[in-house]
């Protein structure tokens, strides 16, 4: 019996606001520091995806932003260039959001038979991987106040790219996830 080898990409979604990501920082003793920003409800939607070779066990990781919610449309639109780019079989583990069922979503999962889809159990992220990679985010983008979504924009593409670009930063996502990994 042959055993069978699949591509694992761990799916997530999520939003960062321009208000501060305020977390302990160091002051000298009695000077509290004090963030301004302009209140705003304005938001970066992202999608990422964290790829897990078959083989070799290499991380990846693909991201999208829009500054808009993130819809079934949106999730195409990060699916297409992933299945162009990995050969073979491919196992999709997401969330149970209902951006994850839709018939639109449904039409073009038909399209690739290659692709199996399993959903986390609900309420769970704690054991999704990708997860990790907006804790990381977050921290990054700790204690800052951008102006706008260009300047947010910017600041979470730097730490995305940090993130995806090393194997350390990316297998510490695998590890602080509540997953069994062998």
């Amino acid at each position: 019996m042959q055993k069978l080898m699949a591509h694992l990409i761990l799916l997530d979604e999520s939003g960062f606001l321009l208000m501060p990501n305020l977390k302990r920082t160091w002051a000298p003793r009695g000077k509290t520091p004090i963030h301004y920003h302009v209140f705003s409800r304005e938001k970066i939607s992202a999608i990422s995806a964290l790829t897990v070779s078959p083989r070799r066990k290499h991380l990846s990781l693909y991201t999208h932003l829009w500054r808009n919610d993130i819809s079934t449309e949106e999730v195409i639109e990060i699916l297409k260039p992933l299945l162009r780019h990995l050969r073979g079989n491919i196992i999709i583990l997401w969330d149970r959001a209902s951006i994850h069922k839709s018939k639109l979503l449904d039409e073009f999962l038909q399209k690739h038979p290659r692709v199996k889809i399993e959903e986390f159990p609900a309420y769970a992220p704690e054991l999704n991987p990708a997860e990790n990679v907006w804790s990381q985010s977050d921290n990054a983008l700790s204690n800052t106040s951008p102006e706008g979504l260009d300047e947010l924009e910017k600041m979470l593409t730097v730490s995305i790219r940090r993130i995806g670009g090393s194997q350390k930063l990316l297998r510490a996502c695998i590890r602080a996830s509540d997953l069994p990994w062998k």
